[in-house]
């Protein structure tokens, strides 16, 4: 037989109600108002800013590659996709072109915020991709070779996410949101994948 917890008196109850919540303290307002004035050409990035600037914008600029070289494959899927199956393939090469565009306006805006230049050099976009541009040889090879940059990005990404932790939370959470999404196309491309008859 368990005992019952013993009740609280009215008066420890009234003095508990009484007291006080403890104030969550951040710093001095008045020190976070005299450093705002500081610096304030460098726009959002405050001195609390723990990430190291120069490789989350490099680490960006390889994203933005990375997102307008499947840009570019999608969309050369998108024209050249034949076949029976090729309607239904055709909507979602498009529908995941203008995704990937959205995730490259994203990133490139936010390598803007950090101080950093968006390097959308043709010469180089390749180059810096961790996703490859490889046109395939039928519908079918072009999903696989989109689920395989999908899968590609989605480990980069990871990896990107890991290294920002807690230095860079407005970072972290973009590519945490282009991450997911990342996933939902690979899924979708496995799905039609795992449905394919013949070649």
């Amino acid at each position: 037989m368990s005992a019952k917890p013993a009740r609280k008196s009215a008066h420890a109850v009234a003095a508990t109600a009484s007291r006080k919540p403890e104030a969550a303290m951040i710093t001095d307002v008045k020190a976070i108002r005299a450093r705002a004035r500081q610096h304030i050409q460098d726009g959002a990035i405050t001195s609390s800013y723990n990430a190291d600037r120069g490789t989350v914008i490099k680490l960006l600029n390889e994203a933005l590659a990375t997102e307008i070289v499947c840009v570019l494959r999608y969309k050369r899927h998108y024209f050249m996709a034949s076949g029976l199956m090729a309607d239904a393939v055709k909507a979602e090469f498009l529908e995941h072109a203008n995704e990937e565009q959205a995730h490259a306006d994203r990133i490139a805006e936010r390598i803007v915020q950090l101080g950093g230049e968006p390097d959308l050099n043709p010469d180089v976009l390749s180059k810096r991709s961790h996703a490859e541009y490889v046109e395939g040889s039928d519908l079918r090879d072009m999903v696989k070779e989109d689920l395989v940059a999908e899968r590609i990005a989605i480990d980069s990404y990871r990896e990107i996410i890991d290294y920002l932790g807690d230095r860079d939370t407005t970072t972290k959470r973009m590519m945490e949101s282009i991450l997911a999404q990342e996933e939902e196309h690979a899924d979708e491309l496995a799905d039609l994948l795992d449905g394919w008859t013949g070649k």
